[in-house]
């Protein structure tokens, strides 16, 4: 009997092993499967500040360059040149004797920055009917709310494929010049046009940030580069062209 018994206290012993040992695999697996969250949105600098004279640096890009997958989108200080951030890569444009410049670095200021991690997108086609800018915010904002983002804070999107028509400007402020308009904005550098374009557009919506990165006429704040890259910069306005594709930020669950 006795050794019936320690045999079964053996066994017992080895089983509740062997389930401690599944339990502590299959966790450690789960843990792996998980992916980073996305960040929400954060911005530093205001265009009121901005329209009220001060040019001055309210951020240091080089303290965002070790954030895997950032977003960003803004101004350098002073007005001298426009941010866009796509997935942790640098395409800072200002101008240079009259000709662009593309600066792939993080070592520029921003006088207004808005930016956001995000790991992974849920892509989504958008359709061909869709073929103003006002039609594409408002199926932006239908999407997002579809996954559950919420729409009341301030979100990143991005949107790709071949523009059918976009206009752009790069800032590039004159010294002591204390007057500002959006007008004056968009004409003190370089400012163009695209059509029949493959573009990448960055883009961040809230409804509670007029004045603070969106103008107090809109809701969103685009920017946008080339497929080469040889071209950035502030999106003053756009037409959708067809195949262009919307992503929106996934959201994950634990």
């Amino acid at each position: 009997m006795t050794s019936g018994k320690s045999t079964y206290q053996i066994t017992l012993k080895s089983t509740l092993k062997y389930i401690l040992g599944i339990s502590l695999l299959l966790f450690a697996s789960c843990k792996e499967v998980q992916h980073p969250s996305y960040q929400k949105a954060t911005h530093s600098g205001a265009l009121r500040t901005i329209m009220s004279g001060d040019l001055s640096a309210t951020a240091s890009l080089d303290t965002l360059a070790a954030k895997d997958h950032l977003y960003a989108l803004g101004a350098v200080s002073q007005l001298k040149g426009e941010i866009q951030i796509f997935d942790g890569v640098p395409f800072i444009s200002n101008v240079n004797k009259n000709n662009i410049a593309i600066d792939p670095t993080f070592s520029r200021k921003a006088a207004l920055l808005v930016y956001a991690v995000v790991p992974s997108w849920k892509e989504i086609k958008i359709p061909a009917t869709i073929n103003t800018q006002e039609a594409l915010e408002a199926f932006i904002i239908d999407k997002a709310a579809s996954l559950k983002i919420d729409t009341s804070a301030p979100f990143p999107f991005l949107i790709e494929g071949n523009a059918s028509s976009l206009s752009w400007h790069i800032i590039d402020w004159p010294e002591g010049d204390t007057e500002h308009t959006h007008q004056k904005h968009k004409e003190s550098g370089l400012n163009g046009d695209l059509t029949d374009t493959e573009v990448s557009v960055l883009g961040f919506y809230s409804d509670k940030h007029k004045g603070v990165f969106t103008h107090h006429s809109t809701n969103f704040h685009m920017h946008f580069k080339t497929k080469d890259g040889q071209l950035a910069g502030h999106l003053d306005g756009f037409t959708p062209g067809s195949k262009m594709r919307l992503k929106l930020p996934k959201q994950y669950s634990y």
